[in-house]
């Protein structure tokens, strides 16, 4: 496997191949909420809410005629999310759309909680050694600075969340026909729509499209978060982004948590082309999507993508939901690889893990061997509502063949 980072070939360009269209059958199967994922989250979200209640009831002294209901609140807290998640893979009504924000909101509450739990105590060996007089004293003091910061934090996470940056980026592919030179793409990744980002942010996302004007719209999956909606209703606003050389989707992980076909039947029907394994030529570049479903069984998609016979000559652009499988996608000749599903951790401590996870391409623009791989961090979220150490965003990807720089700018 070639890790060097040597950009793209050059060589002329041939005369546009004619529009074609590949399929293969994907692995069967849907990924599902395994229960042992299960018992392992619920045990986390258990040991957290016990930390925060032995945290309050310590450093503010709580009487016990207040720890009691205090106890049961978190109990139920606890168990909050979960049940919401599961409850909406089989119902879409109002009640557990709204049950469920407000237990996604508390999850992301809780997680600077937890953080503020911890650093309380440490804080608290600190003067127990420093000065052990006034240990006690200081408690509550502690407490509620440290506390307060989290609610803080917390609050500007779900502002950030809303405000979707526009990050603007140069393209150079080699041997790029002529028709492409100086179009823009716009890059939609991970919108979620769902219980929380619903009909009313997939109308924003295409008012902001119209403005962009872009040529053509690439959405490399988690277009939907799994729940059960009425997917028609909740992507109808993006089936009018008057783009005029079309929207392409690949499916995410997302999309197979729930009715994968029909959420892609709902685009399909909007107009937006489904690339479910298959390849099309939009002016000399040829398009990929794969599902995601098909990258979890490496042979099917190296199979796939040789299948096609990529050749330097037509640069192509593959749209794979997760920035992985790199060295298949290079070995058989993909130009551009587009993905998101990192959201770049979306919240503190896992943009950490996140980076741990898929390194240089948790986000932006990297090279592997002969092939780039742009990753966005996406416009939406899932699960907490928020964005700490991440932003939500659109990229407006300008193609070149020229030689030029790379550059970025964020709006």
């Amino acid at each position: 496997m070639d890790y060097s980072f040597t950009g793209s070939d050059v060589s002329p360009r041939l005369t546009a191949p004619e529009t074609v269209r590949t399929e293969v059958s994907r692995p069967e199967g849907r990924t599902s909420w395994p229960l042992a994922a299960i018992a392992i989250m619920q045990s986390i979200l258990f040991l957290g809410h016990w930390l925060l209640f032995q945290t309050f009831t310590s450093f503010w002294a709580v009487p016990a005629d207040v720890w009691r209901p205090l106890a049961a609140v978190l109990l139920v807290l606890s168990v909050s999310f979960t049940i919401a998640s599961l409850l909406t893979f089989r119902y879409g009504n109002f009640a557990v759309g709204f049950f469920y924000r407000v237990a996604s909101m508390w999850l992301g509450i809780l997680n600077f909680l937890v953080w503020a739990a911890c650093l309380c105590w440490i804080a608290d060996a600190f003067f127990r050694v420093a000065v052990p007089h006034a240990a006690m004293a200081v408690r509550p003091w502690i407490a509620t600075t440290v506390f307060g910061l989290a609610v803080v934090v917390s609050v500007g996470g779900f502002v950030n969340a809303r405000l979707i940056r526009q990050r603007r980026i140069t393209v150079r592919l080699a041997n790029l026909p002529a028709e492409w030179e100086g179009r823009t793409a716009l890059m939609l990744s991970d919108l979620h729509l769902g219980h929380v980002n619903g009909r009313g942010f997939a109308q924003r996302i295409a008012r902001l499209v119209r403005k962009l004007q872009p040529d053509i719209v690439f959405m490399p999956g988690d277009v939907f978060d799994g729940s059960r909606i009425d997917a028609s209703r909740a992507s109808e606003p993006l089936f009018n982004m008057n783009v005029p050389l079309g929207v392409y989707f690949c499916e995410g992980n997302h999309e197979g948590y729930g009715d994968a076909s029909g959420y892609d039947r709902a685009l399909r029907d909007g107009g937006i082309r489904v690339l479910a394994s298959e390849v099309v030529d939009v002016d000399g570049v040829r398009i990929v999507g794969v599902p995601y479903a098909q990258t979890t069984a490496p042979v099917h998609h190296r199979a796939f993508l040789e299948s096609l016979n990529l050749t330097p000559e037509t640069p192509s652009i593959l749209l794979n939901h997760v920035p992985n499988l790199l060295g298949i996608a290079e070995k058989a000749g993909v130009s551009l690889q587009l993905s998101g599903h990192t959201h770049g951790g979306q919240v503190f401590p896992f943009t950490w893990f996140a980076r741990r996870a898929f390194r240089q391409y948790t986000y932006g623009l990297n090279n592997f061997g002969r092939m780039q791989v742009l990753t966005s961090s996406g416009v939406g979220t899932w699960g907490p509502p928020m964005r700490v150490g991440s932003s939500p965003e659109v990229v407006i990807i300008t193609f070149t063949g020229q030689s030029t720089a790379q550059h970025d700018k964020h709006v």
